[in-house]
C-alpha cells in the first residue's frame, strides 16, 4: 500500500502544488470492503469544499491513466483538519514544541510512575513533543518528564487543538 502512496504522490503533487495547495500526505486502506485513496491538502487560508472539488477534477484522469491502482477504490480528497495525523518525518518536524496526542499499540515495556494513572498503565500518552528520529520519539509530561516511545509502537501521533 505504500508504494501506491508513493506513486500517488509522485503523480499529483506538482498539479496540486500549481494549483496553490500543499500536499499533506496520502493514505490508501481498505475499509470494510472498499479501497480508499485519501489525499489531504492544505493552504494557508484553510481548505473548502471548492478546493477539494477543484482538485479531484484536477488528477482523476491522472491516477486513471497512471493505472497504477488494480483495485476499484474511491478518491477522497479533504483537509488534513485541525487535529492533525503525525505520520511522516516531515510533519514531526513542523510540530516540534507543541502537543500531541499518541496511542500506542501496547503499554511501554518499563512504564515509569510518571505515565501510569493510579495503579492502571496506559496506552494512549499526551505532551509536548520535543524530539525524534528513525527509531524513536521524546515527549515532555505535565510533569517536565521526557518519556522515549518506540516508534513501531505508535498506532497514532496526532497534533492537539486547544479549544479554549
Amino acid at each position: 500500500m505504500a508504494n501506491i502512496e508513493e506513486k500517488t504522490e509522485n503523480l499529483v503533487m506538482q498539479t496540486i502544488n500549481d494549483l496553490g495547495y500543499n500536499l499533506y500526505d496520502i493514505i490508501y486502506t481498505k475499509e470494510g470492503q472498499d479501497n480508499y485513496l485519501k489525499i489531504f491538502i492544505d493552504n494557508k487560508k484553510g481548505i473548502s469544499l471548492d478546493d477539494c472539488e477543484k482538485v479531484n477534477n484536477a488528477i482523476t484522469d491522472m491516477l486513471d491513466e497512471a493505472g497504477f491502482i488494480k483495485d476499484q477504490y474511491f478518491l477522497e480528497i479533504s483537509s488534513p483538519g485541525i487535529e492533525r495525523t503525525l505520520r511522516k518525518d516531515k510533519h514531526l518536524e513542523e510540530n516540534i514544541g507543541k502537543e500531541v496526542n499518541i496511542k500506542l499499540y501496547k503499554i511501554l515495556d518499563e512504564p515509569k510512575e510518571e505515565i501510569k494513572k493510579g495503579n492502571k498503565k496506559i496506552k494512549e500518552l499526551q505532551g509536548i513533543l520535543k524530539e525524534f528520529d528513525e527509531n524513536k520519539v521524546i515527549i515532555t509530561d505535565d510533569n517536565n518528564k521526557d518519556i522515549v516511545i518506540q516508534r513501531n509502537n505508535i498506532a497514532l501521533m496526532k497534533t492537539v487543538y486547544n479549544w479554549n
